[in-house]
């Protein structure tokens, strides 16, 4: 037990503050979407239209918390994004009209990308030596507490009463406010000081290497979508496999990166290594995606059987992708410019979200088949290259990248 408890207490508030904000956003995730059209009464067009349009606002919304984070400090910036989440989700109560709900899920997920790259400076702060291993540590107890939310909003879903959606959202409150509160029992940081001769300008968009790596992470992160959008859509349509399988693709996938992210991440700890483990996730890629390809037509154990084991392939392939990501956004990121570089990688789940579904299911679905082996294609030539991009970042490398922790200032409690 010893082990899966975090060394410092600064750790400890903030996996703490990730377990409760994660379950807030399980509720949100598997069952936001529902309370809008159920609940708010909403049309289903302008549900999916506000909610792209809040993709859109939000990809800008990372980068420039990241450098106020920089600036004053990640965890005051931090802790007024998710009052800021808070706000707006309660907002949600009052949604029953297009603006309201476009301007309160804009606030929402605006504050959910500024959050990413503030928390990412704590977490260089506060990760010790090895701030890699800590952000695997986080990304396991996320899924836990999200896993926590998708319970409750199964339960929701299934009573599906008014009252029933409104705790939804209260639960969704009071989760973000309490994370917040978790964060006040943690030291304030003091920014990294700028080396002299460096500027504190928007630094990361003129690191061209970066920029592209970003765009090979949006590329790979496509993966995300593969759970979540084409499996379920080609199970049914394509495969005579149980349709609650769509579930049970879902907890596999989560039990393992509970388990074995930590694991994972053990030994990616140099940008050469991240590279590897990009390359390997892109490999393990192409492989479930051609197991889930075979399972058109099958008989049903058959096809459920084979495709628990292209998840399983996926979800191996997911630890890899998350252990290099983890390692290479710290590593070519300088100190003094962490939130504004994580805020910058950041963009690359953002355009995932955006254009993963739409692309997934016109290969996928709309392709039939050989879509699936274009995608699996896609995901190796990605992580193919990303060793190469890493290469190139180390040659033109911006001065102060650094493992060093950030100063702490002690405030008492």
């Amino acid at each position: 037990m010893r082990q899966l408890i975090p060394d410092t207490s600064p750790q400890r508030v903030m996996a703490a503050s990730d377990l409760v904000n994660s379950f807030g956003g399980g509720l949100y995730l598997t069952a936001g979407v529902l309370y809008f059209t159920q609940a708010a009464h909403l049309p289903t067009a302008q549900v999916g239209f506000g909610l792209g349009a809040a993709g859109v606002v939000a990809l800008f919304a990372g980068i420039g918390c990241g450098r106020l984070a920089d600036r004053y400090g990640g965890r005051d910036i931090y802790v007024v994004t998710l009052v800021i989440r808070a706000a707006a989700t309660a907002g949600f109560l009052l949604a029953h009209s297009f603006w309201i709900f476009l301007i309160t899920v804009c606030l929402a997920n605006s504050g959910q990308a500024a959050g990413l790259a503030a928390r990412s400076l704590l977490i260089r702060g506060h990760g010790g030596e090895s701030p890699q291993r800590f952000r695997a540590y986080l990304r396991s107890v996320t899924n836990l507490g999200m896993s926590f939310g998708a319970l409750l909003a199964g339960w929701i879903v299934t009573v599906g009463t008014h009252s029933a959606y409104t705790l939804l959202v209260v639960a969704n409150v009071i989760a973000f406010a309490g994370s917040a509160a978790f964060m006040f029992f943690l030291p304030a940081s003091e920014p990294v000081p700028v080396p002299h001769g460096r500027s504190a300008g928007w630094v990361a968009l003129r690191d061209v290497p970066y920029i592209l790596m970003t765009v090979l992470e949006g590329i790979m992160s496509i993966q995300y979508k593969v759970l979540t959008v084409a499996i379920p859509l080609w199970l049914f349509a394509f495969t005579t496999a149980p349709h609650w399988l769509t579930a049970g693709t879902v907890i596999v996938n989560t039990v393992i990166i509970i388990l074995f992210q930590v694991r994972a991440s053990r030994n990616v700890d140099t940008p050469a290594a991240g590279g590897a483990a990009y390359r390997r996730a892109g490999t393990a890629f192409l492989l479930s995606c051609s197991l889930i390809s075979l399972t058109a037509g099958l008989a049903p154990w058959t096809a459920a059987a084979l495709l628990m084991t292209a998840v399983v392939v996926h979800t191996i392939g997911e630890l890899w992708h998350c252990a290099g990501g983890f390692e290479v956004s710290f590593a070519l990121a300088p100190e003094y410019a962490t939130g504004q570089y994580l805020g910058l990688f950041g963009l690359g789940s953002s355009l995932a979200d955006a254009v993963g579904p739409g692309l997934l299911i016109a290969l996928c679905i709309n392709g039939g088949r050989q879509g699936w082996y274009v995608v699996g294609s896609l995901f190796l030539l990605t992580g193919l290259a990303v060793p190469l991009t890493i290469g190139w970042a180390q040659r033109h490398a911006v001065p102060a990248r650094s493992p060093t922790a950030l100063p702490v200032v002690d405030q008492p409690q």
